[in-house]
């Protein structure tokens, strides 16, 4: 149901190569940081690394904002991983609605009802809350503050009336994976060092 290690690796590859930019390393930070974290909450750390590492994927289609939500979720599916579409679907709505997406609803009517669909229709596991907060610490260079990496995306896509409660919702996974590790996630990652 996912990919091996060496075939992740690979599609990452072959999507920078086809949208060159930041987001790949981004991707890869948010891999290492899942894998991390996962290692000391009890979660597979492959399962995890896999998740970070592809829930981006989506921007090898090229340059988009909520489009690539929904590219990667096809891609993986197409591909035969569905866990993985999964992350690809959920890791950009820590709050579960399409209106909280920081950025441009670039899908079609057909396409953002897919996403809506699909949001209304699950209960997120660990694997979801870990990738959204993975998302939200990492950084091209490396693993950062959740609130630096919060307003980082606010100052380059924008807010919404949802922003905020998005925000809480963040910081609260936050502390559960604190809580699930048994110290504080910046410390596991190296974060303020």
């Amino acid at each position: 149901m996912i990919p091996t290690i060496k075939t992740a690796e690979h599609l990452l590859q072959e999507a920078e190569r086809m949208n060159p930019g930041p987001w790949a390393n981004h991707s890869r930070v948010a891999g290492s940081c899942a894998k991390t974290i996962a290692e000391h909450c009890g979660l597979d750390p492959d399962k995890a690394y896999l998740s970070g590492l592809l829930h981006d994927i989506g921007r090898r289609c090229g340059v988009t904002d909520l489009r690539h939500v929904y590219d990667g979720y096809v891609f993986m599916r197409e591909q035969g991983h569905p866990e993985i579409a999964r992350i690809c679907m959920t890791h950009s709505f820590p709050y579960q609605d399409i209106g909280a997406f920081n950025g441009n609803n670039d899908c079609t009517p057909e396409e953002a009802a897919v996403i809506v669909n699909y949001l209304n229709s699950i209960e997120y596991d660990d694997y979801d809350k870990l990738i959204q907060l993975c998302d939200a610490l990492a950084f091209p260079d490396g693993a950062t503050f959740v609130e630096k990496r919060l307003i980082d995306v606010a100052l380059r896509r924008g807010v919404n009336t949802l922003t905020v409660p998005k925000w809480k919702i963040i910081m609260h996974t936050k502390a559960y994976f604190d809580s699930k590790t048994g110290c504080d996630i910046y410390n596991l990652l190296g974060v303020g060092i």
